[in-house]
């Protein structure tokens, strides 16, 4: 991947839906072979609880107190669990399968994860990557329904806690991996909205703020991921934006998919001419 030319697009800040919808968008165009490689960085407004794509949501949430505390709630195109997305980083990387990426994901979580480390360390934080014994259950009695309480497969952590969550797709003849790096964690926030955890919640995370001893703000550690990528995969990173295809493409899916009951809930996709706004 040395050489590798990848746009990178301005840092924004969306709606729940809006988020998911752009980073489909750009899985759709860049796996099509219309737009380029991409990495993007964003943050949640309003702050909200993303759900991995076949969780199942029943007796989970709390939705009487998202909507009190003003937390949005998303279903993510990605697997995995619950993640509460508010002080953090959230990157996207979207590349075309032609890249010649690993058909193992976990072979290439950990090729895209030397960017996530080398960003890392630029902070001053030494990695290490999550590598369990065994894969953990994603169901069942016992099981958390929290991201960040479950370590996967070379994911990244700091001081033996998990600092960096993420998720992978592929689909449209593209790779997403989308992620969170949290600047702070709100364990009893978390504990509210999430049935099942309690005050001691998230106990195997941590955030930039805990292992640095001090706040760090989102363009700080943005940049440093940015970076981290750069020179870790040598990616040449290329200033760009949506393009008014991906901006439109990313609103159908806002409103037909991202946005509705249907999907959050229950994970039923909209019709393909829909959400892609064919026809």
């Amino acid at each position: 991947m040395e050489g590798l030319r990848v746009r990178l697009l301005p840092p924004m800040t969306g709606s729940p839906a809006w988020n998911m919808a752009v980073d489909e968008a750009l899985l759709r165009t860049v796996g099509q072979g219309r737009a380029r490689p991409t990495l993007r960085f964003h943050r949640w407004q309003p702050p909200a609880l993303s759900v991995g794509r076949f969780q199942s949501l029943g007796g989970q949430v709390r939705l009487e107190i998202l909507q009190a505390e003003g937390i949005g709630l998303v279903r993510r195109p990605t697997g995995g669990r619950a993640v509460l997305h508010g002080d953090e980083v959230t990157y996207a990387v979207i590349l075309p399968e032609a890249v010649g990426l690993p058909r193992s994901v976990t072979a290439a979580y950990r090729i895209l994860s030397r960017g996530l480390a080398e960003g890392l360390r630029l902070l001053g934080i030494t990695p290490e990557f999550l590598q369990p014994t065994a894969k953990p259950a994603s169901s069942g009695a016992g099981a958390s329904s929290l991201c960040f309480e479950a370590p996967s497969w070379y994911e990244l952590a700091a001081q033996g806690k998990k600092l960096v969550g993420s998720a992978q797709l592929r689909r449209f003849g593209g790779l997403l991996q989308h992620g969170s790096l949290p600047l702070r964690i709100d364990r009893a926030q978390v504990a509210r909205l999430v049935a099942g955890t309690h005050q001691g919640v998230l106990q195997a995370a941590t955030s930039l703020e805990e292992v640095l001893g001090r706040p760090v703000p989102f363009e700080e550690g943005a940049a440093a991921l940015q970076e981290g990528f750069a020179r870790a995969l040598g990616w040449r990173l290329e200033p760009g934006n949506l393009t008014g295809e991906e901006a439109q493409l990313a609103r159908r899916l806002e409103v037909a998919k991202y946005a509705t009951p249907a999907w959050t809930w229950d994970g039923m996709e909209p019709a393909e001419e829909e959400a892609a706004g064919h026809g």
